[in-house]
């Protein structure tokens, strides 16, 4: 006998990276660290949004916030990139794609 799901059909109370998005993200993450270009992150995971918070230092603003926001999957696309002041830097559906406007910085920091 199955045990009955609570609430069927009631949407998640947050929004959260999946574990293949997370990996992505972490492993673009774990580049810019090596190359000294980044320092910390910070995950928040909200009501209709999920940020990967970007810092140079602990104590900053964050340079770059990559979001999730499923209710405009059908729209602009659920990934955005933002940039220091707020800025949309990439939109989109696919992460990997949307995450390239961040690897271009990383070949110009290498270089």
């Amino acid at each position: 006998m199955n045990a009955p799901t609570p609430f069927p059909g009631k949407p998640p109370a947050q929004v959260a990276f999946h574990r293949t998005e997370l990996n992505v993200i972490l492993s673009l993450y774990g580049r810019f660290v090596a190359a000294g270009e980044w320092r910390d992150y910070g995950i928040s995971h909200l009501k209709d949004v999920a940020v990967f918070s970007v810092f140079r230092r602990t104590a900053e603003h964050p340079m770059y916030r990559i979001e999730k926001r499923p209710a405009l999957r059908m729209k602009q696309g659920q990934y955005v990139v933002l940039g220091m002041e707020g800025q949309i830097l990439k939109r989109g559906n696919d992460l990997r794609q949307v995450l390239r406007v961040l690897e271009r910085k990383l070949i110009r920091a290498v270089d």
